[in-house]
């Protein structure tokens, strides 16, 4: 029996579940509780108790870490800006303290290869095992973390098997780390061999149908000497190699258009998601957010628990399309289709909004290219940034209540009763706090258009390149009217989750913003100190530097809204929120304003992609500017 899964199912039907020293109460709706189901509550009844203190204590402790938001606790913001639907029984709280995530983590370091000669890079991987080990991630041997694993390579016509037995990472462990190999001229050899029997196989036996992860493993991973070969599960462990730290990538003279080239080369050469560069005295991360982030050697803990732990415990991932609820709509009869291709246009000067990349020309394997596409489930590109127009917040009937009318409304299924309810239309309401006051405020739905994933952002088409997402109980995403839905690449952004956040944290907190619509921008770098002018704001640089397409990205971003909210004391036009190791994301009052901005920002030279203002924003913190 799967105690989490038992008592998700509980919760999505409107059971109330929670322990009241050491006992396990229950407030239930009419026949919900079957005969079976108090038979298992019975037996697992301890089991269930420690379950739910295990679940309230990281949630507690997540708020305590000041992570919170406006008295609204951790697990509800992720549940709002997630769009949580009761009939995903997988759907979990997230964890946004670097230290509770390292206590869920389980970690492998591959042996070192025979006659391995970086010392600078060794003794860096040893103080890495060690810092981990501090922090509360399970370290555990290769001989732990990998098992026995026979598999045979089959060639049809070609009357060709062999049988091969390897090793391979249990998919329990979240990531393994290496050190870059150079590939011999027998290992170059096979790899040619390799990908000629995978293009063969793919072409003539599998007539050009997806084949699965695993599939394009055993087809190729004979000839790999890449740590990918002996990953079981992709989607579940991440590959992280240890490398010469890359001059060119962390030189601020070079162009971010430049250091995109050289971060996918560095990603395809190493064949992993995370590449951890090291020196004598410094320290770079790179995975596919293209941060180009730099850390001293002294800095070991703040990189270790707020940058690499985060990118481990919560992978780059887009949204599945399975995740909404799909509809459509005509862009050409929108008031805000329109207003986001002349955004993107008018942003075109800023260089703020590279092409980004197509993973056919970055990527020269096929299988390679395969196991990709899977991963980021259809995508054919990768850009970097995003635009966005929120729509003003959808309310029906009062938009704020008081305590009296609060305590006659009902319970909301998987969500505190103490801190969302509803009423009898349906209509939800939080219970948060604005300036220390408690307010009830009703939650609306939010509405936006945003660019695709891979689009060209300076150059939207209408027709094609903008979708409607919502968000209200649930997610949902229309896409362009006449559209071929087939087309593989009709995906929305990664950062939906960011977006919608925003979006709803701003109608709750900072509603003049949003009231008549508000551009939302994402770009890969950001704003000097010296940017911000009178009623601008910005909070995040502290924030762990958890990836995008996360809604524990969403949640930091609903948190840092709040804050902005509750300590600005005049009117807001533009809100900056500060994504460590990823970028900035901007919303303001009114699209001609935030052009103008960022436009006079980046011919003044005080906003850029990559890193070089991050340090200035850091030396002001916690106190965002004119505050």
């Amino acid at each position: 029996m799967n105690v989490s899964e038992l008592v998700d199912n509980l919760i999505q039907q409107g059971v109330e579940l929670w322990v009241d020293e050491n006992n396990l109460e229950i407030r239930s709706p009419a026949k919900v509780l079957t005969p079976q189901l108090r038979s298992e509550l019975t037996t697992y009844k301890t089991k269930i108790v420690d379950y739910l203190q295990r679940r309230d204590d990281a949630t507690d402790m997540s708020d305590r870490s000041g992570f919170c938001s406006q008295g609204v606790s951790i697990a509800t913001i992720g549940r709002l800006v997630g769009g949580y639907d009761r009939s995903l029984t997988e759907f979990k709280s997230p964890i946004v303290d670097p230290q509770l995530m390292a206590r869920q983590l389980t970690v492998t370091f591959r042996p070192l290869p025979t006659g391995y000669r970086n010392d600078t890079v060794a003794k860096f991987r040893s103080e890495l095992q060690d810092k981990l080990e501090q922090y509360g991630v399970t370290v555990i041997s290769w001989q732990r973390a990998t098992k026995d694993f026979h598999y045979q390579l089959t060639i049809p016509w070609l009357d060709w098997k062999s049988k091969i037995k390897t090793r391979v990472v249990k998919s329990g462990v979240h990531a393994v780390v290496d050190v870059e190999r150079s590939p011999s001229i027998v290992t170059k050899a096979k790899n040619t061999l390799a990908e000629g029997i995978y293009q063969f196989y793919s072409r003539v036996v599998a007539r050009g149908q997806k084949l699965s992860i695993s599939k394009i493993a055993r087809l190729i991973g004979w000839a790999e000497e890449s740590v990918a070969k002996y990953i079981e599960d992709p989607s579940n462990t991440q590959a992280i190699v240890l490398t010469d730290l890359d001059r060119d990538f962390i030189n601020p003279q070079i162009s971010y258009q430049e250091k995109i080239d050289i971060g996918i080369n560095t990603l395809i050469r190493t064949f992993s998601e995370i590449v951890i560069g090291v020196s004598d005295r410094s320290i770079s991360i790179l995975n596919m957010n293209l941060s180009d982030s730099l850390f001293a050697k002294q800095e070991l803990d703040k990189f270790v628990c707020k940058s690499l732990i985060p990118k481990i415990f919560v992978p780059i991932a887009p949204l599945l399309m399975s995740r909404f609820e799909l509809g459509e709509y005509q862009p050409t009869k929108s008031a805000y289709a329109p207003k986001l291709v002349e955004l993107g246009r008018a942003l075109v000067d800023t260089g703020l909004f590279p092409p980004g990349f197509k993973l056919s020309q970055a990527i020269s394997r096929k299988s390679y290219r395969d196991i990709v596409d899977v991963i980021v489930n259809g995508r054919t590109g990768v850009s970097y940034g995003f635009v966005a127009y929120a729509e003003p917040p959808q309310y029906l009937g009062d938009r704020e209540i008081d305590a009296t009318e609060w305590m006659n409304l009902s319970s909301v299924a998987g969500f505190s009763n103490d801190e969302v309810r509803q009423n009898r239309l349906g209509r939800r309401y939080l219970k948060t706090q604005v300036k220390a006051r408690t307010v009830y405020k009703q939650i609306p739905d939010i509405w936006l258009v945003s660019s695709r994933s891979g689009s060209n952002k300076t150059n939207l088409n209408l027709a094609t390149d903008v979708l409607r997402i919502g968000l209200t109980d649930r997610l949902l995403l229309q896409l362009p009217q006449d559209s071929d839905t087939n087309r593989t690449d009709l995906k929305p952004s990664y950062d939906i989750y960011v977006m919608l956040a925003i979006a709803l944290a701003t109608a709750l907190y900072t509603p003049e913003l949003v009231e008549n619509g508000a551009p939302i921008v994402h770009f890969h770098g950001y704003p000097s100190l010296d940017w911000f002018g009178e009623h601008e704001y910005y909070f995040g640089v502290e924030h762990p530097s958890v990836p995008c397409g996360t809604y524990e990205s969403g949640v930091f971003n609903y948190i840092g809204i709040g804050k902005i909210g509750d300590r600005a004391s005049e009117k807001i036009t533009l809100a900056s929120l500060i994504e460590p190791d990823h970028g900035t994301n901007i919303i303001a009052s009114n699209m001609n304003y935030l052009i103008e901005r960022l436009t006079a920002g980046s011919q003044q030279q005080q906003i850029e992609l990559g890193g070089k203002y991050f340090s200035s924003l850091e030396k002001s913190q916690p106190i965002p500017s004119r505050y």
